[in-house]
Protein backbone atom coordinates (compact mmCIF):
# COMPACT_ATOMS: atom_id res chain seq x y z
CA UNK A 1 0.00 0.00 0.00
CA UNK A 2 2.85 2.35 0.91
CA UNK A 3 4.64 1.66 -2.37
CA UNK A 4 1.44 2.26 -4.31
CA UNK A 5 0.90 5.56 -2.52
CA UNK A 6 4.47 6.62 -3.29
CA UNK A 7 3.95 5.74 -6.95
CA UNK A 8 0.79 7.82 -7.12
CA UNK A 9 2.51 10.78 -5.44
CA UNK A 10 5.41 10.56 -7.92
CA UNK A 11 3.01 10.48 -10.86
CA UNK A 12 1.23 13.55 -9.49
CA UNK A 13 4.54 15.39 -9.10
CA UNK A 14 5.57 14.52 -12.65
CA UNK A 15 2.19 15.67 -13.97
CA UNK A 16 2.46 18.94 -12.06
CA UNK A 17 5.97 19.50 -13.44
CA UNK A 18 4.77 18.85 -16.98
CA UNK A 19 1.88 21.28 -16.55
CA UNK A 20 4.20 23.90 -15.08
CA UNK A 21 6.68 23.39 -17.94
CA UNK A 22 4.01 23.77 -20.60
CA UNK A 23 2.32 26.77 -19.03
CA UNK A 24 5.65 28.47 -18.47
CA UNK A 25 6.54 28.60 -22.21
CA UNK A 26 6.85 32.28 -23.16
CA UNK A 27 3.86 33.51 -25.11
CA UNK A 28 6.08 35.19 -27.69
CA UNK A 29 7.63 31.79 -28.53
CA UNK A 30 4.17 30.39 -29.17
CA UNK A 31 3.36 33.27 -31.47
CA UNK A 32 6.66 32.76 -33.31
CA UNK A 33 5.99 29.05 -33.85
CA UNK A 34 2.44 29.73 -35.03
CA UNK A 35 3.65 32.39 -37.46
CA UNK A 36 6.13 29.95 -38.99
CA UNK A 37 3.49 27.26 -39.45
CA UNK A 38 0.81 29.50 -40.93
CA UNK A 39 1.12 30.05 -44.72
CA UNK A 40 0.98 33.61 -46.06
CA UNK A 41 -2.58 34.87 -46.37
CA UNK A 42 -4.03 36.47 -49.53
CA UNK A 43 -3.63 40.23 -49.62
CA UNK A 44 -5.76 43.00 -51.08
CA UNK A 45 -4.64 44.58 -54.34
CA UNK A 46 -3.65 47.75 -52.46
CA UNK A 47 -1.55 45.75 -50.00
CA UNK A 48 0.18 43.85 -52.79
CA UNK A 49 1.11 47.04 -54.63
CA UNK A 50 2.31 48.78 -51.48
CA UNK A 51 4.36 45.73 -50.52
CA UNK A 52 6.26 45.37 -53.80
CA UNK A 53 6.23 48.74 -55.59
CA UNK A 54 9.61 49.82 -54.22
CA UNK A 55 11.21 46.57 -55.44
CA UNK A 56 10.09 46.94 -59.07
CA UNK A 57 12.41 48.99 -61.30
CA UNK A 58 12.44 50.61 -64.71
CA UNK A 59 15.29 49.55 -66.98
CA UNK A 60 16.55 51.96 -69.63
CA UNK A 61 18.81 50.82 -72.44
CA UNK A 62 20.40 53.19 -74.95
CA UNK A 63 19.93 52.33 -78.61
CA UNK A 64 22.66 53.66 -80.92
CA UNK A 65 21.51 55.18 -84.22
CA UNK A 66 21.79 52.94 -87.28
CA UNK A 67 25.23 53.03 -88.94
CA UNK A 68 25.92 55.35 -91.85
CA UNK A 69 23.04 57.66 -90.96
CA UNK A 70 23.05 61.26 -89.83
CA UNK A 71 20.57 61.93 -86.98
CA UNK A 72 18.16 64.66 -88.05
CA UNK A 73 16.90 65.50 -84.59
CA UNK A 74 18.05 65.24 -81.01
CA UNK A 75 15.22 62.76 -80.44
CA UNK A 76 16.79 60.37 -82.93
CA UNK A 77 20.20 60.80 -81.31
CA UNK A 78 19.01 59.58 -77.93
CA UNK A 79 16.82 56.57 -78.64
CA UNK A 80 16.16 54.37 -75.61
CA UNK A 81 14.37 51.13 -74.90
CA UNK A 82 12.37 50.73 -71.69
CA UNK A 83 11.53 47.63 -69.68
CA UNK A 84 10.97 46.45 -66.14
CA UNK A 85 12.71 44.29 -63.56
CA UNK A 86 12.66 43.48 -59.86
CA UNK A 87 15.08 43.19 -56.94
CA UNK A 88 16.29 39.58 -56.61
CA UNK A 89 18.60 39.74 -53.57
CA UNK A 90 20.35 42.09 -51.14
CA UNK A 91 23.52 42.17 -53.26
CA UNK A 92 22.07 44.43 -55.95
CA UNK A 93 20.96 41.79 -58.46
CA UNK A 94 17.96 42.63 -60.66
CA UNK A 95 15.99 40.07 -62.70
CA UNK A 96 14.52 41.00 -66.08
CA UNK A 97 14.02 39.62 -69.60
CA UNK A 98 16.89 38.97 -71.94
CA UNK A 99 15.18 40.92 -74.71
CA UNK A 100 14.94 43.97 -72.42
CA UNK A 101 18.73 44.27 -72.16
CA UNK A 102 19.42 42.85 -75.66
CA UNK A 103 23.11 43.31 -76.51
CA UNK A 104 23.82 45.99 -73.90
CA UNK A 105 26.61 45.53 -71.35
CA UNK A 106 25.30 48.22 -68.98
CA UNK A 107 21.83 49.69 -68.39
CA UNK A 108 20.25 52.29 -66.14
CA UNK A 109 18.03 51.25 -63.22
CA UNK A 110 15.41 53.61 -61.80
CA UNK A 111 13.43 52.89 -58.62
CA UNK A 112 9.99 54.33 -58.04
CA UNK A 113 11.41 56.81 -55.52
CA UNK A 114 13.52 58.29 -58.33
CA UNK A 115 16.88 56.84 -57.26
CA UNK A 116 18.95 55.87 -60.30
CA UNK A 117 21.84 53.42 -60.62
CA UNK A 118 24.01 51.91 -63.33
CA UNK A 119 23.97 48.12 -63.62
CA UNK A 120 26.08 45.59 -65.49
CA UNK A 121 24.44 42.78 -67.43
CA UNK A 122 25.85 39.90 -65.35
CA UNK A 123 24.30 37.03 -67.27
CA UNK A 124 21.73 36.32 -69.94
CA UNK A 125 19.93 33.29 -71.33
CA UNK A 126 18.22 33.78 -74.67
CA UNK A 127 16.49 30.39 -74.46
CA UNK A 128 14.54 31.29 -71.31
CA UNK A 129 14.40 35.03 -72.09
CA UNK A 130 15.90 35.75 -68.66
CA UNK A 131 18.75 38.07 -67.68
CA UNK A 132 20.28 39.22 -64.40
CA UNK A 133 21.80 42.62 -63.73
CA UNK A 134 24.13 43.81 -60.96
CA UNK A 135 24.08 47.37 -59.66
CA UNK A 136 27.71 48.52 -59.77
CA UNK A 137 27.40 51.78 -57.85
CA UNK A 138 28.00 51.83 -54.12
CA UNK A 139 24.91 51.50 -51.98
CA UNK A 140 24.61 51.07 -48.24
CA UNK A 141 22.93 48.05 -46.68
CA UNK A 142 19.20 48.63 -46.57
CA UNK A 143 19.30 51.37 -49.19
CA UNK A 144 17.74 49.17 -51.84
CA UNK A 145 14.21 47.85 -51.51
CA UNK A 146 13.65 44.35 -50.16
CA UNK A 147 14.04 41.43 -52.61
CA UNK A 148 10.77 39.97 -53.83
CA UNK A 149 9.90 36.45 -52.72
CA UNK A 150 9.70 33.73 -55.38
CA UNK A 151 6.61 31.52 -55.30
CA UNK A 152 6.12 28.02 -56.71
CA UNK A 153 4.78 28.30 -60.26
CA UNK A 154 4.01 24.56 -60.39
CA UNK A 155 1.20 25.15 -57.90
CA UNK A 156 -0.67 27.55 -60.20
CA UNK A 157 -4.16 26.64 -61.30
CA UNK A 158 -6.36 28.05 -64.04
CA UNK A 159 -8.48 30.82 -62.55
CA UNK A 160 -5.96 31.92 -59.90
CA UNK A 161 -5.87 35.71 -59.56
CA UNK A 162 -2.58 37.40 -60.50
CA UNK A 163 -1.12 40.89 -60.60
CA UNK A 164 1.43 42.40 -63.00
CA UNK A 165 3.50 45.42 -61.95
CA UNK A 166 5.83 47.27 -64.27
CA UNK A 167 6.34 50.28 -66.50
CA UNK A 168 4.14 49.93 -69.61
CA UNK A 169 5.01 52.57 -72.22
CA UNK A 170 7.31 54.14 -69.62
CA UNK A 171 4.44 54.78 -67.17
CA UNK A 172 6.25 53.80 -63.99
CA UNK A 173 4.68 51.83 -61.20
CA UNK A 174 1.62 50.59 -63.09
CA UNK A 175 -0.46 47.61 -61.97
CA UNK A 176 -2.83 45.39 -63.96
CA UNK A 177 -4.80 42.39 -62.74
CA UNK A 178 -6.22 39.22 -64.23
CA UNK A 179 -6.23 35.45 -63.87
CA UNK A 180 -4.15 32.48 -64.91
CA UNK A 181 -5.62 31.47 -68.27
CA UNK A 182 -3.49 28.33 -68.62
CA UNK A 183 -0.11 26.88 -67.65
CA UNK A 184 2.51 24.73 -69.40
CA UNK A 185 2.42 26.70 -72.64
CA UNK A 186 5.28 26.63 -75.12
CA UNK A 187 6.54 30.16 -75.76
CA UNK A 188 8.62 30.27 -78.98
CA UNK A 189 11.73 32.45 -79.04
CA UNK A 190 11.61 34.35 -82.34
CA UNK A 191 14.26 33.13 -84.76
CA UNK A 192 15.99 30.86 -82.22
CA UNK A 193 14.20 27.64 -83.14
CA UNK A 194 13.48 26.83 -79.48
CA UNK A 195 10.64 27.47 -77.04
CA UNK A 196 10.38 28.31 -73.35
CA UNK A 197 8.53 25.43 -71.64
CA UNK A 198 5.91 25.75 -68.90
CA UNK A 199 5.15 29.38 -69.78
CA UNK A 200 2.21 30.99 -67.98
CA UNK A 201 -0.69 32.34 -70.03
CA UNK A 202 -2.65 35.17 -68.43
CA UNK A 203 -5.27 37.73 -69.42
CA UNK A 204 -3.43 40.31 -67.33
CA UNK A 205 -2.39 43.12 -69.67
CA UNK A 206 1.30 42.81 -70.60
CA UNK A 207 2.09 45.96 -72.58
CA UNK A 208 5.44 47.10 -74.03
CA UNK A 209 7.53 48.17 -71.04
CA UNK A 210 6.01 45.53 -68.75
CA UNK A 211 8.57 43.00 -69.98
CA UNK A 212 10.83 41.82 -67.18
CA UNK A 213 8.48 42.89 -64.39
CA UNK A 214 6.97 40.48 -61.86
CA UNK A 215 3.75 38.51 -62.20
CA UNK A 216 2.55 38.05 -58.62
CA UNK A 217 0.04 35.85 -56.84
CA UNK A 218 -2.30 37.22 -54.18
CA UNK A 219 0.36 36.63 -51.50
CA UNK A 220 2.73 39.07 -53.26
CA UNK A 221 5.01 36.23 -54.34
CA UNK A 222 6.62 36.28 -57.79
CA UNK A 223 5.22 33.39 -59.82
CA UNK A 224 6.42 34.61 -63.20
CA UNK A 225 8.43 37.18 -65.16
CA UNK A 226 6.25 39.02 -67.68
CA UNK A 227 7.67 38.44 -71.12
CA UNK A 228 5.26 38.88 -74.02
CA UNK A 229 1.82 40.12 -74.99
CA UNK A 230 -0.31 39.47 -78.04
CA UNK A 231 -2.14 42.53 -79.31
CA UNK A 232 -4.95 43.39 -79.54
CA UNK A 233 -6.15 40.07 -78.09
CA UNK A 234 -5.00 40.82 -74.54
CA UNK A 235 -3.18 37.51 -74.08
CA UNK A 236 0.00 37.71 -72.00
CA UNK A 237 2.78 35.25 -71.25
CA UNK A 238 5.25 34.99 -68.38
CA UNK A 239 8.36 32.91 -67.69
CA UNK A 240 7.55 30.66 -64.67
CA UNK A 241 9.18 31.41 -61.32
CA UNK A 242 10.54 27.86 -61.08
CA UNK A 243 12.65 28.62 -64.17
CA UNK A 244 13.89 31.76 -62.40
CA UNK A 245 14.86 29.68 -59.33
CA UNK A 246 16.75 27.23 -61.53
CA UNK A 247 18.43 29.57 -64.02
CA UNK A 248 19.16 32.90 -62.28
CA UNK A 249 21.62 31.49 -59.66
CA UNK A 250 23.66 29.99 -62.50
CA UNK A 251 23.58 33.25 -64.46
CA UNK A 252 24.89 35.05 -61.37
CA UNK A 253 27.62 32.45 -60.91
CA UNK A 254 28.80 31.86 -64.49
CA UNK A 255 27.01 34.36 -66.72
CA UNK A 256 25.24 31.69 -68.77
CA UNK A 257 23.03 28.62 -68.45
CA UNK A 258 23.51 25.28 -70.20
CA UNK A 259 20.32 23.74 -71.59
CA UNK A 260 19.91 20.03 -72.38
CA UNK A 261 19.43 19.17 -76.06
CA UNK A 262 18.28 16.23 -78.18
CA UNK A 263 18.57 17.70 -81.68
CA UNK A 264 15.05 17.09 -82.98
CA UNK A 265 12.03 19.07 -84.06
CA UNK A 266 8.61 17.54 -83.67
CA UNK A 267 4.90 18.13 -83.61
CA UNK A 268 2.05 16.84 -81.48
CA UNK A 269 0.07 14.18 -83.32
CA UNK A 270 -3.28 15.21 -84.76
CA UNK A 271 -5.93 12.89 -86.18
CA UNK A 272 -4.78 13.68 -89.72
CA UNK A 273 -1.11 13.05 -88.91
CA UNK A 274 -1.94 9.82 -87.10
CA UNK A 275 -3.92 8.49 -90.05
CA UNK A 276 -1.18 9.56 -92.45
CA UNK A 277 1.26 7.43 -90.44
CA UNK A 278 -1.13 4.45 -90.40
CA UNK A 279 -2.07 4.90 -86.74
CA UNK A 280 -5.44 5.12 -85.02
CA UNK A 281 -7.03 8.57 -85.03
CA UNK A 282 -6.69 8.89 -81.24
CA UNK A 283 -3.09 7.67 -81.11
CA UNK A 284 -1.12 10.01 -78.80
CA UNK A 285 2.48 11.10 -79.13
CA UNK A 286 4.95 13.42 -80.86
CA UNK A 287 5.86 12.97 -84.51
CA UNK A 288 9.57 13.59 -85.14
CA UNK A 289 10.05 15.93 -88.09
CA UNK A 290 13.75 16.78 -88.46
CA UNK A 291 16.99 15.51 -86.92
CA UNK A 292 20.20 17.51 -86.49
CA UNK A 293 23.14 15.61 -87.92
CA UNK A 294 25.44 14.10 -85.24
CA UNK A 295 23.03 15.20 -82.49
CA UNK A 296 22.14 12.89 -79.55
CA UNK A 297 18.92 11.88 -81.33
CA UNK A 298 20.81 11.14 -84.54
CA UNK A 299 23.38 9.03 -82.70
CA UNK A 300 20.60 7.10 -80.96
CA UNK A 301 18.96 6.23 -84.28
CA UNK A 302 15.84 8.41 -84.05
CA UNK A 303 14.23 8.82 -87.49
CA UNK A 304 12.85 12.09 -88.82
CA UNK A 305 10.26 12.56 -91.54
CA UNK A 306 11.17 12.56 -95.22
CA UNK A 307 9.65 14.33 -98.21
CA UNK A 308 8.14 11.97 -100.78
CA UNK A 309 7.86 12.57 -104.52
CA UNK A 310 4.60 14.46 -103.98
CA UNK A 311 6.19 16.94 -101.56
CA UNK A 312 4.48 15.46 -98.49
CA UNK A 313 6.32 14.86 -95.21
CA UNK A 314 5.97 11.21 -94.10
CA UNK A 315 7.58 8.47 -92.06
CA UNK A 316 9.00 9.97 -88.84
CA UNK A 317 9.25 8.14 -85.51
CA UNK A 318 6.42 8.80 -83.07
CA UNK A 319 7.64 9.37 -79.50
CA UNK A 320 5.12 7.97 -77.00
CA UNK A 321 7.11 7.99 -73.75
CA UNK A 322 10.27 9.36 -72.15
CA UNK A 323 11.89 7.33 -69.37
CA UNK A 324 8.63 5.42 -69.12
CA UNK A 325 6.47 8.53 -68.71
CA UNK A 326 3.75 9.10 -71.35
CA UNK A 327 4.31 11.83 -73.93
CA UNK A 328 1.06 13.25 -75.30
CA UNK A 329 2.16 16.68 -76.53
CA UNK A 330 5.42 18.28 -77.60
CA UNK A 331 5.15 20.36 -74.42
CA UNK A 332 5.49 17.17 -72.34
CA UNK A 333 8.79 16.22 -73.97
CA UNK A 334 10.33 19.69 -73.81
CA UNK A 335 9.21 20.30 -70.22
CA UNK A 336 10.58 16.95 -69.01
CA UNK A 337 13.89 17.51 -70.78
CA UNK A 338 14.28 21.06 -69.43
CA UNK A 339 13.20 20.50 -65.83
CA UNK A 340 14.24 16.90 -65.11
CA UNK A 341 17.41 16.36 -67.13
CA UNK A 342 20.89 17.84 -67.47
CA UNK A 343 23.65 17.67 -70.06
CA UNK A 344 25.34 14.25 -69.89
CA UNK A 345 22.31 12.42 -68.46
CA UNK A 346 20.94 9.34 -70.19
CA UNK A 347 17.37 9.23 -71.42
CA UNK A 348 15.21 6.54 -73.01
CA UNK A 349 12.66 7.41 -75.69
CA UNK A 350 9.90 4.95 -76.53
CA UNK A 351 9.07 5.29 -80.22
CA UNK A 352 6.60 3.75 -82.65
CA UNK A 353 7.35 3.30 -86.35
CA UNK A 354 5.68 1.04 -88.90
CA UNK A 355 3.73 -0.67 -86.14
CA UNK A 356 6.84 -1.56 -84.12
CA UNK A 357 7.57 -0.20 -80.63
CA UNK A 358 11.23 0.23 -79.66
CA UNK A 359 13.21 1.94 -76.89
CA UNK A 360 16.15 4.09 -77.86
CA UNK A 361 18.66 5.29 -75.28
CA UNK A 362 20.67 8.44 -75.74
CA UNK A 363 23.06 10.71 -73.87
CA UNK A 364 21.71 14.25 -73.63
CA UNK A 365 23.83 16.93 -75.26
CA UNK A 366 24.28 20.66 -74.81
CA UNK A 367 22.07 23.06 -76.72
CA UNK A 368 24.14 25.01 -79.30
CA UNK A 369 25.00 28.63 -78.57
CA UNK A 370 22.73 30.97 -80.54
CA UNK A 371 24.17 33.51 -82.98
CA UNK A 372 24.48 37.07 -81.56
CA UNK A 373 21.55 38.19 -83.72
CA UNK A 374 19.20 36.11 -81.55
CA UNK A 375 20.16 37.84 -78.32
CA UNK A 376 17.66 40.68 -78.68
CA UNK A 377 14.74 38.70 -80.09
CA UNK A 378 11.66 38.69 -77.83
CA UNK A 379 9.32 35.69 -77.64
Amino acid sequence: MKNSLSYIVCQMVVSILIVVSITSIPTNLHVSISAQLEPPQPLSLNDIFNKVENSVVQITRSIPPPPFTVPSTEREENLTSLGSGFVYDNEGHIVTNNHVVANASTVDITFIDGNRYTANVTGRDVYSDLAVLKIIENFTEGELAAPLILGNSSELKVGDEVVAIGNPFGLEGSMTTGIISQTNRLLPIQGAGFSVPNAIQTDTLINPGNSGGPLLNMKAQVIGVNSAGIFPSGIGFAIPSNAVSRIIPMLIKTGNYTHPWLGITGITLTSDLAQREGLERNFKGVLVDTIVKHSPADTAGINGSITDQYGDRVGGDVITAVDGKPVIRMEDLISYLETQKSVGDNMILTVTKDGKVTEKEMTIGQRPTPPPSYLSNPP
